[in-house]
Order: C-alpha cells, then sequence, then structure tokens
C-alpha cells in the first residue's frame, strides 16, 4: 500500500526550546549524543533563540521538488515516497552540488573524515515506514513538532490561524516555498524577524538548477577549447622563437668564418 507524504507541523509558539527533538533525533539516528547549536554532520536538527524569546527548530525541509536531487549528477539524493528526501554514500561522488542548490543552506558535509558524506535530517524515514512517528515529534513535550500526514497537517495549521488569529501571524512557511516542503512553520511574529529567508522563490527550484547546470558541458567544452587553444599557441610561439634564434646563430657563425 502507497504511503501518504508525510511531514512536521512546528508551532514556534509552543516551542520551550527543551532539546528534546535534538536529543531523541540523536538518539533514533544513532550520532552522537552532545546537542551543538548550529547544523553540522553530526546535529540534523538544532534549536535557535530568536526574537521575543521564542525558539526556531531548523533542519531539512524536505522540499516536495527538491533542488537538491536535481544538482546531483549521480542520483545520490532522492525524494522518497514518505516525504523524506534521502542520501547514498554509496553513490555520492562528493562534488557537493547538492550544498550549492538547496535554497535553505541546511546540508553539511564530513570535511575531517576521510571518506566525507553528505549529512541531514532524513525524516526518520525508516521509522515512517515501520508506522511510527519521527524522533523529533515523538520527544516534544508541548506538541510544538506535530507529524503526520502532510495535507493535513495543512489543514490544522490553517484551522490554528483561523481559530487564533490574535495569536497567530497569518502565514504558513514552508506551504508555498520552493515550491511547497515537508516541514511547515507557524509563528506568533513575521517570519523574518525569527530570520527566516523571505526571499525563497515560491516555485519549485530545480527549474533554476537545470537552468544552471545544463550550461555546464558548454562551459567545460568552452573551457577545454580555450585551454587547448592557449596551449598552442604557446607552443607556436615557443617554436617560432627557437626557429628565429637558430637562424641568427647560423647567420653569426658565417660571418666568423669570413674575418
Amino acid at each position: 500500500m502507497a504511503i501518504k507524504s508525510k511531514g512536521l507541523l512546528i508551532d514556534i509558539t509552543r516551542c520551550i526550546g527543551c532539546d528534546a527533538c535534538s536529543e531523541n533525533c540523536k538518539a533514533v539516528n544513532d550520532l552522537p549524543p552532545q546537542v551543538a547549536p548550529e547544523l553540522d554532520s553530526d546535529n540534523w536538527t538544532v534549536v535557535y533563540r530568536r526574537e521575543q524569546e521564542q525558539y526556531v527548530r531548523n533542519l531539512c525541509r524536505h522540499c516536495a521538488d527538491p533542488a537538491c536531487v536535481s544538482a546531483c549528477p549521480v542520483a545520490a539524493l532522492t525524494k522518497e515516497e514518505s516525504g523524506a528526501v534521502l542520501y547514498d554514500k554509496d553513490v555520492c561522488l562528493g562534488c557537493r552540488y547538492c550544498m550549492t542548490a538547496c535554497a535553505f543552506r541546511i546540508l553539511t558535509f564530513e570535511w575531517f573524515s576521510y571518506n566525507p558524506r553528505i549529512r541531514k535530517c532524513v525524516l526518520c524515514d525508516a521509522r515512517i515506514k515501520e508506522g511510527k512517528s519521527t524522533g523529533c515529534a515523538e520527544a516534544c513535550p508541548t506538541e510544538a513538532t506535530v507529524f503526520g500526514d502532510l495535507d493535513t497537517l495543512v489543514k490544522v495549521a490553517k484551522a490554528r490561524i483561523a481559530d487564533q488569529p490574535k495569536k497567530y501571524h497569518d502565514y504558513i512557511y514552508g506551504l508555498d516555498e520552493a515550491g511547497g516542503t515537508s516541514v511547515l512553520y507557524l509563528t506568533s511574529v513575521p517570519f523574518e524577524k525569527l530570520g527566516f529567508d523571505m526571499t525563497v522563490p515560491k516555485y519549485p527550484l530545480p527549474q533554476l538548477t537545470w537552468q544552471v547546470l545544463k550550461q555546464v558541458p558548454t562551459i567545460v567544452g568552452v573551457g577545454a577549447a580555450f585551454l587547448g587553444g592557449s596551449y598552442f599557441l604557446f607552443k607556436r610561439r615557443a617554436a617560432v622563437a627557437a626557429a628565429e634564434e637558430a637562424a641568427k646563430s647560423g647567420k653569426g657563425d658565417k660571418g666568423g668564418g669570413h674575418a
């Protein structure tokens, strides 16, 4: 049976900054236990303290049409039926195009490893396929993070805004950003005050990704032609200079014989 696309609704008004989400994320994904203040290869979700004492979770948004997936030349990243965007280290080239393509600047890299991998939240895909919740939602004591079918979460978010218009800022972040994501946010203040990037386009970013990537063969070809031409001209110039020097030396020898 097909799995309905899942997601997370993060209600910033309910978050108390306890880090239970980060801690359980580490536990269920076998990551080192120490919680860091910034996303890195061992910390797939972090909580920031922002404007008006509000706490903001940051993690992979699992875009509906991910730019990181379209940017990968070897399909090391895939969009799963569950809604998760997953990474296969056995396929990865290490080019890090995906990091550049991500509009939310989420993906991290194991810079100090001899066999580095791209690292990020996996939306607990294995747990979803077992019928379980994500680790972060399971651990949240205030239901600031709620896991469920994505279409249901959208309805819940809209209902909360409609029921308490004075409490919530009338906007669901992630509903349209980058063409829509599997991680939605609610808050009581404008999102830009909490550090959210409001310039992210409201359409799927692979449209832009392919416009850039399709130029790569042309750029490489032109670059190769330029370098090849430069090398030819350099060798040709050197050959001409050597011939001229040889001609001068020959004239000098003949002149010496007549003296």
